[in-house]
């Protein structure tokens, strides 16, 4: 088997989800599962317990996955001594929300790749309350995200910036909406919320304090879809205000002032502790480090 091969496995081992592995790997799903099919093959003992709804390691599968992962360890080394000079080389992974990518992101990457122009980045954008997901399952090896209420034992984060959570309505309703502790009936507006994530937690938490049984109009995968949905008339909702600041429909929403307000956001740079030891991981986290003192 080629460290190719390998490389898949450790990914498959991780996930436990063929559809994300196919779509982190570059592969069909059919050319994943010959991957895994002809390394099975070469040890004669299957790997994966495969069911209807989840993928599991066999015993063999959890020996294997040791041995595969020193080696794509150890592989990287051979790379790093192979080289002809001590410039850093190799790839990191990052993941998070298009707002991330506009407004946090730019300075760290400017100033990573200013000192590592060898090192190839690959950035996958998507649903902020996805990041965390990102980095246990191996589809991303740094992650931009909130600081969730219980951060991960093996989760080590980095603080970038902070960030309220503001209610917002359409900007072409008649009226705004009233603030104070009774001034708004929940019963009658349409509510739209997150589907997942640190901001339907509080959402959630603040309408229990307030004993509000809201009206949920819609629940979305992201911000982004949240906003359009507002600007288009359809309810009120919740987002970061670094979200709507950097929104191109900033202008077709406004904010409204609730009671109490809500927990603001720590957005910060997340990684696995394991990973620090990888050069070029940890280079990167050195350059995190580095921005944010300066900031600071």
């Amino acid at each position: 088997m080629d460290i190719r091969a390998i490389k898949i496995f450790n990914h498959l081992a991780h996930s436990l989800h063929f559809g994300r592995s196919s779509r982190a790997c570059n592969l069909t799903p059919s050319a994943l599962t010959r991957t895994i099919q002809r390394i099975e093959e070469e040890l004669g003992t299957p790997l994966f317990r495969r069911g209807n709804r989840s993928v599991t390691l066999t015993p063999a599968g959890e020996i294997f996955k040791q041995y595969a992962e020193e080696t794509e360890q150890r592989w990287q080394t051979l790379q790093r001594e192979l080289a002809d000079d001590e410039t850093l080389r190799g790839e990191i992974s990052l993941y998070c929300s298009v707002t991330a990518a506009t407004s946090i992101l730019p300075r760290i990457l400017g100033a990573f790749r200013q000192a590592h122009p060898s090192v190839q980045i690959k950035l996958q954008t998507g649903d902020a309350a996805e990041a965390l997901d990102k980095l246990k399952n191996r589809e991303a090896e740094v992650t931009i995200a909130a600081l969730p209420e219980q951060l991960p034992p093996s989760v080590v984060f980095v603080e970038l910036a902070q960030t309220p959570l503001v209610f917002i309505e359409p900007a072409d309703s008649i009226k705004s909406m009233p603030g104070g502790e009774s001034g708004i009936d929940w019963r009658r507006i349409p509510v739209i919320l997150a589907e997942r994530g640190l901001s339907r937690v509080r959402i959630d938490r603040w309408f229990k304090e307030k004993e509000i049984q809201p009206n949920i109009y819609a629940e979305v995968a992201g911000n982004e879809a949240l906003l359009a949905m507002v600007s288009l008339g359809l309810g009120v909702g919740v987002v970061p205000q670094l979200v709507l600041e950097k929104s191109p429909l900033k202008d077709r929403v406004r904010v409204f002032v609730v009671e109490p307000d809500l927990t603001p956001f720590t957005i910060g740079a997340c990684t696995l502790e394991k990973y620090l030891t990888h050069p070029v991981i940890g280079a990167f986290w050195a350059t995190v480090l580095q921005e944010q003192s300066s900031e600071s």
